[in-house]
């Protein structure tokens, strides 16, 4: 049997369990204890417990609460990390659209990896933070008074930082995505 089709056969198991609890609990089913009982039934280890799955960025795997079931993927998170990943550029990219509050960076990132991926308040407040102390950014309260939201804006050096961010980090992008492609296509074989 080849990994892909064992890969196969744990997304198809698990549409399958989703489905029948779907069923059996109509309203609000408990998508976490049939995931850590699918989870488990597959690899003889409870989620929080196996070697490789067990760490924080899999957490939610081991409570089965990843937004949609099954949308979460650990790997995404890797990828826009604030540690060494792409988070900064692309929150620079995206205050390059239009002026953005925390909350608004964090709905987008969301979206734009179609769920794949929820960054945190933890990852996104210390970035802003650290953009505005170097002159990229700028934030201002929506309501000095109140302090209640605190909208933040793309400042020239900030998109001097941006062109360059993604004159150097394109061509890099593209190689790991041909490494992804050839790593997935190994993984594949039999």
């Amino acid at each position: 049997m080849t990994q892909h089709r064992r890969t196969d056969q744990f997304w198809q198991r698990w549409s399958k369990w989703e489905h029948a609890l779907d069923e059996e609990e109509p309203g609000e089913p408990d998508h976490g204890r049939a995931w850590r009982r699918h989870f488990t039934s597959f690899f003889g280890v409870a989620p929080e417990k196996h070697w490789l799955f067990s760490g924080r960025r899999f957490r939610p795997w081991a409570t089965g609460k990843f937004g949609e079931p099954g949308t979460l993927n650990p790997l995404v998170a890797v990828v826009l990390s604030r540690g060494g990943g792409l988070l900064s550029l692309y929150v620079l990219h995206l205050l390059s659209e239009q002026p953005r509050y925390g909350n608004d960076l964090m709905r987008q990132l969301e979206e734009r990896t179609q769920g794949a991926w929820g960054p945190n308040p933890g990852a996104i407040y210390p970035l802003l933070t650290a953009l505005e102390e170097r002159g990229m950014i700028e934030g201002e309260w929506e309501d000095p008074d109140k302090r209640t939201r605190r909208i933040y804006r793309l400042l020239p050096d900030g998109q001097r930082e941006l062109v360059r961010l993604k004159e150097v980090m394109r061509p890099k992008l593209e190689q790991a995505i041909d490494v992804l492609h050839q790593l997935n296509h190994d993984l594949q074989a039999d």
